[in-house]
């Protein structure tokens, strides 16, 4: 199936599989990548020297192209650009608004840029400072994530930018694909279920959780970081939002003790980056601390699988998964599905936005 999204990034097939902190790492981009999806490396979590070493691990586990995502906000994001341009990236994706000066350096430098959105006014801004395309999240996406709908969204963003749009934000198999498309979209972005997959590394057990929850156990809190952040509800976010702000405050030092070990940051540059993810918003510190750290939260579930001590970030449709196909299969069966929907619907290829490859 070719569309906008696969004519822009050279992948098989319309399909994003996003740049989750701790979640996506060499082993499921890549097996993404060779599924004919275009994975994402999420780099928010690594050092530079760590990010450098995943994407050439990456290079040399597939041919195919592959993306990273990184912080727009974070102090080192200027160095990160860097490498990416310097280790021959296909695409930059970013979780926040990048820079007019970041996206030119690296549309200059022949990288495809598409910034992660989910308002209609930063779509619009970012297309304005030259972005490729955008992946534009609806309420129902995992993580950080906003108040609209996809279906309410989705659309908007469409009719006002001139730009690939790639829909994210409660779609898991072929018949969210040709809806996606129905509404203009040149592909899906899914985070939660490449998580549910044999070539994820999060912990089995952690992964039980996923698929034992329904609908009503994915909650929207701001508890954790002051932010809306879509998870899974558990026993540390039904703690965070009973304590007061002097105990929050005491777990939120604890904690960001062990993700500035980790990362090699500064307590300046923690603090500088959890003050930029604020967004005008009013913080306690506390919540400025956890905005920082965050990351070590999803470790502690994602990394040593704690789901009694971490969070895990999920979309609305972990409801609906059941089961942990591999990449290859997931990718495979979401096309199968999408072509027996079209199929069904009597749509013919040869369309502006979508044709069959003849494969």
């Amino acid at each position: 199936m070719r569309t906008a999204l696969t004519e822009l990034t050279g992948v098989r097939h319309p399909i994003v599989q996003t740049g989750m902190g701790w979640v996506a790492g060499p082993r499921l981009v890549s097996a993404a990548a060779r599924a004919g999806a275009l994975g994402i490396l999420a780099s928010a979590t690594m050092t530079t020297d760590l990010l450098r070493e995943a994407v050439r691990e990456v290079k040399s586990r597939t041919d195919a192209p592959f993306g990273v995502n990184l912080r727009a906000d974070a102090s080192d994001a200027r160095d990160r650009v860097r490498i990416i341009i310097d280790e021959g990236v296909k695409v930059a994706s970013f979780a926040l608004a990048p820079s007019r000066e970041l996206i030119a350096e690296l549309k200059d430098a022949g990288v495809v840029v598409i910034p992660s959105i989910g308002a209609r006014r930063h779509a619009e801004k970012v297309a304005a400072w030259g972005a490729d395309a955008v992946i534009v999240q609806g309420g129902e996406g995992g993580g950080h994530t906003g108040d609209v709908a996809t279906t309410v969204l989705l659309p908007q963003v469409v009719d006002a930018v001139d730009i690939p749009v790639i829909a994210a934000g409660g779609f898991h198999d072929g018949g969210g694909l040709v809806a996606a498309l129905a509404y203009g979209a040149a592909g899906i972005a899914m985070g939660t279920r490449f998580l549910l997959t044999s070539d994820s590394t999060v912990p089995d057990a952690v992964k039980a959780r996923y698929l034992a929850a329904t609908v009503k156990d994915i909650t929207l809190t701001t508890a954790v970081d002051g932010l809306p952040h879509r998870m899974l509800r558990t026993e540390l976010v039904d703690a965070l939002e009973r304590a007061g702000r002097t105990r929050a405050l005491a777990q939120a030092v604890r904690r960001a003790a062990g993700f500035k070990k980790i990362s090699g940051l500064s307590w300046p540059q923690m603090i500088r980056d959890g003050l930029a993810m604020k967004h005008g918003k009013d913080l306690s510190w506390s919540q400025v601390l956890l905005a920082a750290n965050t990351p070590m939260l999803l470790r502690a579930s994602m990394v040593e699988g704690r789901a009694d001590l971490g969070v895990m970030a999920s979309g609305q449709v972990a409801g609906l998964i059941e089961d942990v196909p591999s990449c290859e299969e997931l990718v495979a069966r979401v096309m199968t599905e999408a072509a027996r929907v079209l199929g069904a619907l009597q749509i013919a290829g040869g369309a502006d936005k979508v044709s069959p490859s003849g494969d």
